[in-house]
Parts: structure tokens; sequence; C-alpha cells
């Protein structure tokens, strides 16, 4: 694989070790961007649809994409849950081919990843794992070459442990969920190699001398006997590992859903599966410093996009399905907001369609979209509804607000600009039938706004669009 090869051999690794990090702080370091899961940056996006760019792949683009500077992150699912996790350049004037700037797959990434990022001060992060695998690893990558700066092996249980929601970090702290992991929260600043602290700035140095070596090593052995001689993994490295300081919730709830921050406090919805007989379906406040449980909400139906956070106000959204196509017909939803400080109620409303992904909260507005093919805006005082605009196809990914406009992304892979005012319709693109992409596919993770641009991955792991190629899409205007 062509991939595999740029990664696991050449002086381009050594160089990248030997990079200096970005210092830039906190770019993304929750899902979907904030507390308030807006997925922008503030900047109007375009008013009328144009595709500047596609990068076609038969990779399945699960996850919310994640922008920083001129790069984009993104996790991707190839055949037999094969994973991947790129960097793609965001210029509208790459040529195809140096689209893809540096990508991850196997032996280094030995799970399926459906973890949304976080970027922080340089680094990268995320979780591997998904429902149908047991144990996980949290990854730290250098942002300019993907440079493997530390990981953290899960601790027991393994059942039923994976990282598939968003880590959020915030100064030198992670937070995660983890299945029936619970949740963890990891000093990210204190590191430790063969069981000794080891100092951030000093593991650039180390990995490069000690990829150095096994270069050289592997140039001796294909002197020696060029048939047999293989090329160095980044499994040869030196394993580094933050400190793990809390974790709660194990075997007794299930966390998929990203965690959310909000101050000294730290937000985390529970599902209960049914089938497994595991899990406390419910909302959960702890206090981030120890992990003690704050407050406990229940809930009617799984949160699987967790909580988003505005004013002292989480609006939690709920679904008695997963991401499961087949599963519509019949599907449930809630949205609700609760008190910050007690999780008492303030308000609850039933919504006809599943709701598994989050709400977004702007302009005094709570968002979501519906298996029912509905985008409706409540107030977030209220829960009265403001609007609703019916796209008529089913949506399983939250929506992106910027500058008073919202943005959809069906499962037909049409993509909606809606008035955050009175949900009228500004716009909308038709992956499928556009000319310039022509390449149907769901939209799982949602729309990104960045730059003035409007970013869209597609995923076909089944449905009417199975095993065809799915694409990443820039909308902007030329």
């Amino acid at each position: 694989m062509k991939v595999m090869r740029r990664n696991l051999v050449g002086f381009a690794f050594l160089c990248a070790c030997l990079a200096t990090i970005n210092s830039q702080a906190h770019a993304w370091p929750t899902y979907r961007a904030n507390p308030q899961r807006t997925a922008s940056d503030g900047k109007p996006g375009p008013a009328k649809p144009t595709v500047l760019w596609v990068h076609k792949s038969v990779e399945h683009y699960i996850t919310s994409p994640v922008p920083h500077g001129e790069q984009m992150f993104i996790s991707g699912l190839g055949a037999f849950n094969v994973s991947s996790f790129h960097s793609i350049s965001l210029d509208p004037k790459a040529a195809a081919d140096k689209r893809l700037l540096w990508s991850k797959t196997t032996p280094a990434l030995k799970l399926p990843t459906v973890s949304s990022p976080a970027i922080s001060e340089g680094r990268v992060i995320f979780g591997d794992g998904m429902h149908q695998t047991d144990g996980a690893t949290l990854h730290c990558l250098t942002l300019d070459k993907g440079m493997r700066l530390w990981q953290l092996k899960t601790p027991p249980p393994d059942r039923l442990v994976h990282l598939e929601g968003a880590p959020t970090v915030v100064g030198n702290r992670a937070y995660i969920g983890g299945g029936s992991l619970g949740v963890i929260a990891v000093d990210i600043g204190k590191l430790t190699m063969a069981g000794k602290p080891v100092e951030a700035a000093d593991i650039p140095k180390i990995m490069a001398e000690k990829w150095k070596e096994l270069l050289a090593k592997y140039e001796d052995e294909k002197k020696k006997d060029p048939d047999f001689a293989i090329p160095p993994t980044e499994d040869q490295l030196p394993r580094v590992s933050p400190a793990l300081l809390w974790q709660v919730g194990q075997k007794k709830w299930h966390v998929d859903a990203p965690v959310n921050v909000e101050g000294d406090q730290v937000l985390v919805g529970s599902a209960r599966l049914d089938k497994e007989m595991e899990g406390d379906r419910a909302m959960f406040l702890l206090d981030a410093k120890t992990g003690n449980e704050v407050w406990r909400a229940s809930l009617p139906l799984n949160p699987w996009g967790g909580a988003s956070v505005l004013d002292k106000t989480a609006v939690v959204t709920g679904s008695s399905i997963g991401y499961y196509p087949a599963q519509l017909k019949g599907a449930k939803g809630e949205i609700a907001a609760l008190e910050l400080g007690s999780g008492k109620d303030i308000w609850r409303k039933e919504v006809q369609g599943g709701v598994p992904s989050c709400a977004t909260l702007a302009d005094d507005l709570a968002i979501c979209t519906a298996t029912d093919g509905k985008v409706r805006a409540f107030d977030l005082k209220t829960g009265d509804r403001r609007w609703i605009f019916d796209a008529k196809t089913p949506f399983f990914a939250p929506v992106a607000v910027s500058a008073g406009v919202v943005y959809a992304g069906d499962l037909a892979g049409v993509i909606y600009a809606i008035d955050l005012k009175d949900g009228t319709e500004k716009w909308r693109l038709d992956l499928g039938n556009d000319p310039a992409v022509k390449s149907p596919g769901m939209v799982y993770g949602g729309p990104v706004v960045h730059n003035g641009r409007v970013y869209v991955a597609t995923c076909n792991p089944e449905g009417a669009f199975s095993g065809k190629p799915t694409v990443i899409v820039c909308i902007g205007e030329k």
C-alpha cells in the first residue's frame, strides 16, 4: 500500500521527529469545536454552494472531520474495518494526488477508529475501537507529519471497551468515554517512558534517534539478505504514556458519546445496552479534578450524541436507535434541557424520530436533526419550537452553525444551508447529482465550517449506496 510505505519507510519520518511541535493552543479541543457543538469558527459560509474540490475514496468516513489551519483530520474505515487516520490538505489548488498529506493505518492502528479527534497545542488526539471490539488505545500525534508522541492503553476491564467518542482536552488534561470502561481523565503533560518520567520536549529527539537506528539496521539487513529484510514499523519505537488520573463508571456505565467539559465539570452521557444487559441510561455531572459524581439524571432514551452546553444549561438528545439505517422505521427521539448545576429538568420534548446526534446551541436556540427527516429549533429557555425544516430524508448527523446559518447533511448526501432565524432554506447541494462530485453517500459525521468553507464527508457501509465510493467535499465560493 502506497500510504503504508510512506508511513513506514524513508527519511520523512525522521524529519517529522526533528520538527518543532506547533504551539498553537486549543484549536479544536472538543467534539464539534466547543461546548455548544457549533462545529465552526464563526465565519460566514458560502452564499451559494460551489464544490471547490473533492477527495474520492473507498473508505467510510463515519466520524466528524476536524479542520485546523490548512489541514483537516479524519479517520476512515476500509475493507474489513481496517482503520486509517488522515491529514488532508485544504488548499483548493492542491493536486488530487497531493490532497492526502499523511496517513496512519496498520500496524500503527490495530483497531477500527471512529473517534473524532481533538486538537490542542500542536497535538492531534483520538481514540480507537468500536462497538464490536474490546480494549482500546488513546493516540497522540503531531499535526505536521503524524509522528507518534504517546499512546495510552486503556486499563481493564477489556470487554466492550472502545474509545468511540471524541476526547475533550483542557490544558494538560484529556477526558474521554470508553464504553464499559466508563470515563477516564488523563494528564497529557505527565509522560513516562519505560517507567521513567520524560519531558514532552525531548520526545521528538528520542524518537528520531531510535528511528535512525532502526533504518540503519534495516539497510544492513538489506545488504546481507534483501529478500528477508523487513522495514521498521512504529511499533518498534519507544513507548511513551501519559498518566491516568481517574477512572469512573467502569462496568456500570456505557459511554460511547463524547464528553463535554464546562469549567471544572464533566458531563457524561451513559447508554443502556439492552442486548448486552449493561450500562445506565442517564446523564452524569462529574467533578473534573476528582471524577466524583455531582448529580445523575435518568433518561428515557440513549444519549448517543452526548450533551451540549450554553449559559448553564445542558441540552441532551436521545434516540431509540443507534446509527443503523435498517432500524429507521419507528425510531423515537427526545431533546431535553437540564440545569447544569442540579441536573433538574428545565423542559423536555418528544421528537417524532430518533435523535442520535448531539444538539447544536446558538442564538438561544437548540437545533437538532432527527431520523424523520426534519431539523428542529427549540427555544433554549422555554423549549417552545421556533421552526422546523423538512428535508424529507432521514438525518443521523448533527448540524453546524456559523454566522446565522445552519448546515445539515442527510442520509442521501444532500447538504442544506438553513436560515438560523426562521428555518427557511438558503441553498442545497446534492452530492450524488452535482457534476463535480457525482457520488451519493450518507452523512454520519456532520458538516463543519472553516474559513468561509463547508466541509463534509460521506460513508456507505450499508443501505442504498452500499459499496459505492465515498467523498470528502469542500464547498465554498469561487
